[in-house]
């Protein structure tokens, strides 16, 4: 999924109200996180994570991993957070131009 800088910087700004509900740990990015992590993203369409100090993986490694395997875009990486975003196939929230 490809974004405008408009639509990131749009969507950038709706991240900054969410809270992070998710970390990628030690374990780094395994079945169980990707199957969470699709699941926030068809509930909440944007969601905000937190790559922890001891993991292996920096933040945009991770969240470009996590964005191919949900099939969702990377919206921006800050220090260690990252934030996705996909479209709900059910229920669409957020509307992009």
């Amino acid at each position: 999924m490809i974004l405008t800088s408009k639509q990131r910087a749009y969507l950038r700004s709706l991240a900054t109200a969410e809270p992070t509900i998710m970390q990628v740990g030690k374990d780094g990015i395994g079945e169980n996180l990707v199957k969470t992590v699709s699941d926030a993203l068809e509930a909440r369409e944007l969601i905000k994570l937190s790559v922890l100090d001891n993991c292996a993986w920096t933040p945009r490694e991770a969240a470009e991993a996590l964005a191919e395997a949900t099939d969702s875009a990377v919206v921006c990486t800050v220090g260690k957070k990252l934030v996705l975003y996909r479209p709900s196939k059910k229920n669409p929230r957020i509307e992009l131009k």
